[in-house]
């Protein structure tokens, strides 16, 4: 059997605070009082919690060691399928912490903040050109926002035109949260089956329109990483009749400066700066979720709108038709800068990482497929998709794998989605892996379905170097244990 070398470090056995504080240590000092003392009122004090008494080098050390235990885009890979978690260039941190921008209150007047509205109207105008659809609000705080906004924009530009419209279609390839914005609007999710190849068929679609059908969700590039390259063709089905095509753009890593999504049909896209446009996750958040539309729909953008007169830039209320705020000041500031930075550093390159990370993804693909099982063996995009299929004769599921490939030093891919494969495993790579790291993800994932194969118990036992285990992670979910 090949082994793999591992990559993750040194996890040390930490006590808990209480345990290494000792009565008197300190961890500041304070000068001298130089004023007269005056007691407190007597219901303001008590013994209050038993605190432990730490020194600074304790608690740095502490927490410096607990960090060790976490994994993250720094530390190694990270092929989460979907998800686009790709390193962050630190460059765009720099831009992202310089005082005028990291220390301006947002209720500044705009007068004060010309630099920071600049960055925002900026920005807007490239993700307009990134994109193909000429109107951007960056309010939405994250891509599942971004999509209740386009479900709000679908209700207002209906009622502007006086019809009332209820169902929306949505594959079975599209994003999970879909079905909730569309709910949230007050529109039933109508569900599309995809054909035997993973993408839409126009006609299955064109039999389940109805006259009050609003729209449809459509993720493109889809989450089984597959070009749904009859989509022109669906968005001219609703077009005909009224309806408007809402694009999930959180896959947009794959066709950056290669696909106008407007000459695809879409009406309203949301864009993940989070994901495609390098910033950080931040352990579930901040995020940033974009939405761009036509012209058609720009008059119900939320507000405020950012706009430039005579060379100055101002913030816009008077939007009669606008759907108001959907989140509190202008969306996630710090993240628009770090995404501006990044498309400002990278340029016409834009397009070069959307080549490199479907290069990626493919290579992978190719190199796996026959030893997992390859629900659609056909060019992918940024991301390939594999299932447990081969390995279900040694009783070993997705999620072993998934749980193994973390004792070989990677972060897993997702898995169990998107439903309509069972046991998948999809993996997205990115463009920032170079052809080292994605070979060593292949021969640990070569490894492991060999160990499937000749000692399928070690995976059902895995992990076993991290410093937690396997997780019973439904009950987890089910019944938290909030009391400590």
């Amino acid at each position: 059997m090949k082994t793999t070398v591992g990559t993750t470090g040194l996890i040390l056995n930490e006590p808990l605070l209480w345990e290494i504080g000792k009565k008197g240590r300190m961890g500041f000092s304070l000068p001298r009082r130089d004023v007269d003392a005056s007691p407190l009122d007597s219901r303001l004090t008590g013994e209050g919690p038993d605190f432990p008494d730490l020194s600074e080098v304790d608690i740095v050390r502490h927490y410096t060691r607990l960090s060790s235990w976490n994994f993250g885009v720094d530390t190694g890979m990270y092929p989460l399928g979907s998800c686009t978690m790709k390193y962050n260039p630190k460059t765009n941190e720099r831009q992202a912490s310089l005082p005028g921008l990291a220390q301006a209150h947002p209720l500044l007047p705009p007068q004060l903040a010309q630099g920071a509205l600049k960055i925002m109207y900026d920005l807007e105008r490239l993700l307009a050109e990134v994109t193909g659809l000429p109107a951007v609000s960056l309010q939405p705080a994250a891509g599942a926002q971004g999509e209740l906004t386009g479900m709000l924009l679908f209700h207002a530009f209906h009622k502007s035109k006086n019809q009332k419209r209820s169902k929306i279609l949505i594959p079975d390839t599209a994003h999970g949260t879909n079905p909730a914005s569309a709910a949230l609007c007050g529109y039933a999710s109508i569900p599309v089956q995809s054909n035997e190849e993973g993408i839409l068929d126009p006609e299955t679609v064109a039999r389940l329109m109805v006259e009050d059908t609003a729209g449809i969700m459509i993720t493109n590039p889809n989450t089984l990483g597959l070009v749904e390259d009859s989509v022109r063709k669906v968005a001219d089905l609703f077009h005909a009749k009224g309806g408007l095509v809402y694009a999930d753009g959180a896959n947009m890593n794959a066709v950056m400066g290669i696909v106008n999504m407007a000459d695809l049909g879409a009406d309203v896209l949301h864009l993940n700066l989070h994901k495609t446009f390098s910033t950080p996750h931040g352990g579930g958040g901040p995020g940033s979720g974009p939405v761009c539309v036509t012209r058609e729909l720009e008059p119900f953008l939320p507000v405020p709108r950012v706009e430039k007169e005579d060379n100055l830039y101002r913030l816009s209320y008077d939007r009669p038709d606008s759907i108001g705020k959907i989140h509190a000041f202008y969306g996630n500031f710090g993240i628009q800068i770090r995404a501006y930075a990044y498309i400002l550093s990278m340029g016409p390159d834009l397009k070069k990482a959307s080549q490199y990370a479907v290069l990626s993804a493919n290579y992978i693909k190719e190199r796996l497929k026959g030893v997992y099982h390859l629900p659609y063996d056909r060019p992918c995009m940024h991301e390939c998709e594999f299932t447990d299929k081969h390995l279900q004769p040694y009783k070993v599921t997705t999620l072993d794998v998934a749980k193994r490939l973390i004792d070989y030093g990677f972060h897993p891919p997702t898995i169990y989605f998107p439903l309509v494969v069972q046991g998948a495993i999809m993996v997205e790579p990115t463009e920032t892996e170079s052809k080292e790291n994605l070979d060593r993800l292949v021969e640990a994932l070569l490894t492991i379905a060999a160990e499937a194969e000749e000692q399928p118990d070690r995976l059902r036992e895995a992990p076993v170097v991290p410093k937690v285990r396997r997780l019973d992670e439904t009950t987890a979910a089910r019944k938290p244990c909030l009391a400590g």
